[in-house]
């Protein structure tokens, strides 16, 4: 059985590792030239338990994801007084077992770890038939230097092509992202070679953990998120309340002008201590996301087309879930598949869309009201901390 993988990223990846384990012949295709490297936009991410240890069931040398991360043990929010220029500690979780990444780390552990020969890069998605009685799929996909148009049979069609999902648009033609009102501007700050600089000896005397807390600002209808990765970087996000923006491109994050980036600084300078906002100045090229989720789906899979990460539930980034979530669905798809067989794919799908949707459906309203109630949009609302996100110890798999 052939499976056709939509997306080269995280959960297209992830999606390969355990469907290639389930016994199934994989082919990812993937618009983007080459496999991502590492640059300084590399946004961060977090890694929780369950999701860490089916990662490196994945990889043949487990104990890199670990070299590569750095622990978040503590997840700890703290209000803003903007006029002031001082913080003081709310909540504090000191057994937060999360572990901090660069996403292209990520990435390539786990791209790294397959057969390269399974990926066809430079290959844009372009449409899919079904067959007449279901049991094939034909994807036409361009390739983008001879400009060419392929297409390739498969029996299962995965979508695992982001928030945008032009596969999902084709089942749910009226379907809408869900703007949250906000957007984020985030960036990597880079102090290797340059750690006893007055900035970065300011920035550790304000947040003396960096290196194992994740750090949440919270001040008035704003807040920002703050913590260390690996190789002397210091990850950031900004939430800034404001109109939502026109997308020009099938992308969420938006091109920046010098003129926006002044703007943001001259704002950092009014609204955090003196130690973050020179920070945020100093950091090359941020850049700017726009925040959309979705209302939970009420299924992910037609026929032999199936839904996986941000393509079956776009979500806000608070509760640190895409990542999480994308892994857990290849995962328990590649489980339900393995366990149903060949033979009984629509039964495989359909118990993979009964343990995942629940979740998913439960996380992405969490994370959207968790991040309402940080920007000052609903003030009567649940607790700050994370630990609070259903199924935050575990999710089922089987």
């Amino acid at each position: 059985m052939k499976a056709i993988i939509v997306g080269g990223s995280i959960a297209g990846v992830s999606c390969a590792h355990s469907l290639t384990l389930a016994g199934w012949d994989v082919l990812v295709l993937e618009k983007s030239s080459e496999p991502p490297a590492r640059s300084p936009t590399g946004a961060g991410l977090g890694l929780d338990p369950q999701t860490r240890t089916i990662i490196k069931s994945w990889l043949p040398h487990p104990h890199l994801l670990d070299e590569t991360t750095l622990p978040l043990s503590i997840d700890q929010n703290q209000g803003t007084d903007s006029e002031k220029k001082l913080t003081r500690a709310l909540t504090r979780d000191e057994s937060f077992d999360f572990r901090a990444a660069y996403w292209s780390d990520i990435h390539g552990l786990l791209f790294n770890a397959l057969d390269p020969t399974m990926f066809l890069w430079g290959h844009k998605f372009l449409s899919f038939a079904m067959s007449q009685d279901g049991s094939t799929v034909k994807v036409e996909t361009l390739v983008m230097e001879t400009q060419e148009t392929v297409e390739i049979q498969g029996d299962l069609l995965v979508a695992a092509d982001g928030c945008l999902s032009s596969i999902r648009k084709t089942f749910l033609p009226n379907f809408k992202l869900r703007y949250s009102g906000y957007c984020a501007w985030r960036g990597v700050f880079d102090f290797s070679g340059d750690e006893n600089s007055e900035t970065v000896s300011g920035i550790k005397r304000e947040y003396p953990e960096l290196g194992r807390c994740l750090y949440f600002d919270l001040a008035m209808n704003t807040h920002s998120v703050f913590y260390e990765l690996i190789n002397k970087k210091l990850n950031w996000i900004w939430y800034v309340n404001q109109p939502e923006p026109e997308l020009k491109s099938n992308s969420v994050t938006l091109k920046v002008s010098q003129e926006m980036i002044n703007k943001m600084h001259q704002e950092a300078d009014t609204i955090w201590i003196p130690e973050l906002a020179r920070l945020m100045k100093e950091t090359k090229e941020p850049f700017l996301n726009v925040i959309y989720d979705c209302d939970p789906l009420e299924r992910i899979f037609w026929g032999n087309v199936v839904l996986v990460g941000d393509a079956a539930h776009p979500t806000t980034p608070h509760g640190l879930r895409s990542t999480n979530m994308s892994v857990l669905d290849a995962e328990v798809l590649g489980k339900c598949l393995g366990e149903c067989g060949p033979e009984n794919l629509s039964l495989g799908l359909e118990e993979y869309q009964r343990i995942r949707l629940p979740v998913v459906s439960e996380q992405v309203l969490y994370a959207r009201r968790l991040g309402r109630i940080k920007q000052g949009l609903d003030p009567d609302g649940i607790g700050l901390e994370q630990k609070h996100m259903p199924f935050f110890s575990g999710a089922p798999l089987v």
